[in-house]
């Protein structure tokens, strides 16, 4: 296994924001995805939308949307980025059961929004949690993982598994 240099840690060991300055703006994307796993009375419940809290499919999504948004200020070390774009899709999962959310972000910028990606999965699951929480306090929330990224120096990278 090849050992590359953390970029979050300096000379010294101590962790730092790296300076993006000097880098070329790139277009850069990354998708992500996360699962919650719920009983079957909670997903029936989502699915016919009768859940007391509102309609928790749309409102994952806009809490994920909201969350990308946020990542420098729930990351310490994340850089403040102008997204281009953010989308998140909450989907249902009769396998789980549960939802699924699919989150996508997209800039033109010096730094990736692998995190942004993240973060959007995870606030929309966390989100879904909240909304479902009175039925089912024992859902799990699971499987967050970046799926692809492009653009910046490290070119494209792309899930095998």
């Amino acid at each position: 296994m090849t050992r590359r240099k953390l970029s979050h840690v300096d000379e010294a060991g101590r962790a730092r924001m790296v300076d993006v300055g000097p880098k070329r703006a790139t277009a850069r994307r990354a998708v992500a995805e996360g699962a919650i796993a719920m009983s079957g009375e909670a997903f029936a419940l989502v699915k016919a939308n009768r859940v007391e809290k509102g309609d928790v499919l749309r409102v994952a999504e806009l809490a994920g949307i909201g969350g990308a948004k946020r990542t420098a200020d729930l990351i310490p070390l994340a850089h403040p980025l102008a997204l281009d774009h953010v989308g998140v899709k909450a989907t249902l999962d009769p396998e789980l059961p549960g939802v699924r959310v699919r989150a996508e972000a997209r800039l033109k910028g010096r730094t990736g929004v692998e995190m942004e990606a993240l973060t959007a999965c995870a606030v929309a699951l966390l989100s879904v949690y909240d909304m479902v929480k009175a039925v089912d306090r024992g859902m799990t929330i699971g499987a967050i993982r970046l799926l692809v990224k492009s653009g910046g120096r490290s070119g494209p990278w792309k899930r095998k598994t």
